[in-house]
């Protein structure tokens, strides 16, 4: 079992970067795939990013934003990454990180979840 808490998120000006951390509980952090979900208010969670577990060699983004997010992870300190640059007022949600042991893919079939940590992109 993994639990997870993100943080870095924050109030941000339209062309900012944010990094967003994820950390993890347990000795096994690395052979968790990790993933990044969204909800904006009103909408429903949506895919952003995950990683594949061990050394992170795949890695998949949603179209929507794909070449303004990176995800990475650093099984040293048991943590997972999201950089996002360029970032726009429809970016502004609640992101969450999830892991899972077998599934590594772009939908929300992830065992872990945390709780979410706000974006805020103003104009």
């Amino acid at each position: 079992q993994v639990q997870l808490v993100e943080s870095g998120g924050r109030l941000v000006q339209a062309g900012g970067s944010l990094r967003l951390s994820c950390a993890a509980s347990g000795r096994t952090f690395s052979s968790y795939a990790m993933g990044w979900f969204r909800q904006a208010p009103g909408k429903e969670r949506e895919f952003v990013a995950a990683i594949s577990r061990w050394t992170g060699v795949s890695t998949v983004y949603a179209d929507s934003m794909k070449g303004r997010v990176t995800i990475s992870r650093d099984n040293a300190k048991n943590t997972g990454y999201l950089q996002m640059n360029s970032l726009k007022p429809e970016d502004t949600a609640v992101y969450y990180c999830t892991a899972d042991r077998k599934y590594f893919g772009v939908g929300a079939d992830y065992d872990y979840w945390g709780q979410g940590t706000q974006v805020t992109v103003t104009s």
